[in-house]
């Protein structure tokens, strides 16, 4: 297994590189300075040309793109120096000529528009982002397990039609367009019944100014959030379950006298999961890195505002940083799914 392991790493390091390099270019080519931006339309060239220089966007594409890759790559060659040692805190490994190779964390950079370190503002972002995408699929798990066995042991009845409907409906209505109707029912008109507010995040300033947790505030995010998973999970349950109940072990095991739910939990949906654990995992990574349009809706302060934000204002650094935790995120899902195969269908070996 840890062969296996190393070598899925291996290939979403090589993903990563690929990806970075192709929206590095995307960005980097796009005819807008980031410098003017961050100064205003109204800055001398020369305070510009010294910014742009500071920043290294006076360099061609290919140079630009070379140090980032050296930052955020964990073994870098630098020069060996005090300013160096401090502002990559690396562990010294071999000496390369003029050069030495060392061994550090990814070096983010800083923000165009603030300054502040990226992986700080990253950071500060993940928790609310990741507690938001965690209820969501939960949610969405439990509903469209639950519906997907329910819809396949009442084949052709009116449950399995409501079930395949609302499954049809829930995936073909985008995320938004729930997210703005709930927040107009539930968040606005209803709001003296249900309490809810119709904007809001899970982290809110009270009266005295201190951070407090305001826990329904993701409750209308992680329903319209997870609404398209449902549609989905409920899709694939009932056919994976279809398929299973028809197999010659089930027929042996109801001939054998065990319970109907024995039957149907143990046997069965353990058998039928394997795809659904795929459906799963990979909603998981896109909700966990891609929901931007439900985060500005509900104006929910996650990881969507923030790299929405970055993007209006050209913040390279902070667009960039987004990117390489979503495929780094994307990448460690599929690795811990494909390890759950394992210990959830006995048929599966990892080799």
């Amino acid at each position: 297994m840890l062969k296996y392991i190393i070598r899925k790493l291996l290939y979403g390091f090589l993903v990563l590189i690929l990806v970075v390099v192709l929206v590095s270019s995307i960005i980097f080519l796009s005819p807008v300075d980031p410098t003017r931006l961050t100064f205003g339309q109204r800055s001398d060239t020369a305070t510009m040309k010294a910014k742009q220089a500071e920043l290294g966007l006076d360099q061609p594409l290919y140079v630009q793109l070379g140090k980032y890759l050296n930052d955020v790559s964990p073994l870098s060659a630098y020069e060996d120096n005090q300013p160096c040692q401090q502002k990559y805190n690396y562990l010294k490994i071999i000496t390369l000529g003029t050069k030495i190779l060392v061994l550090k964390a990814p070096y983010l950079r800083e923000s165009y528009q603030n300054g502040r370190s990226v992986s700080l503002i990253i950071a500060e972002a993940i928790p609310k982002t990741a507690l938001l995408a965690l209820v969501a699929i939960l949610i969405a798990s439990f509903i469209g397990i639950g519906l997907g066995v329910l819809a396949a042991l009442k084949q052709n009845s009116w449950i399995d039609s409501l079930a395949s409907t609302i499954s049809i409906l829930g995936y073909s209505m985008p995320s938004y367009v729930v997210a703005i109707f709930m927040a107009l029912i539930f968040g606005y008109w209803f709001s003296a019944y249900t309490g809810l507010n119709i904007q809001g995040s899970i982290i809110e300033l009270n009266d005295e100014g201190d951070e407090i947790m305001v826990w329904k505030n993701i409750i209308l995010p992680a329903f319209a959030l997870g609404l398209r998973p449902v549609a989905i999970i409920t899709l694939l349950t009932r056919s994976s379950m279809l398929d299973v109940l028809n197999q010659d072990f089930i027929r042996t095991a109801k001939a054998k006298g065990l319970q109907r739910s024995v039957v149907i939990l143990k046997h069965a949906l353990r058998n039928a999961l394997n795809p659904v654990i795929t459906a799963i995992s990979g909603w998981f990574a896109a909700l966990l890195t891609g929901a931007f349009f439900i985060e500005s809706v509900f104006s929910y302060k996650g990881l969507g505002e923030v790299t929405v934000n970055a993007l209006i204002n050209f913040d390279i650094p902070v667009v960039l940083g987004s990117v390489i935790f979503t495929v780094f995120t994307f990448v460690v899902i599929n690795i811990i799914a494909d390890i759950l195969y394992a210990f959830v269908d006995p048929r599966v070996q990892l080799s």
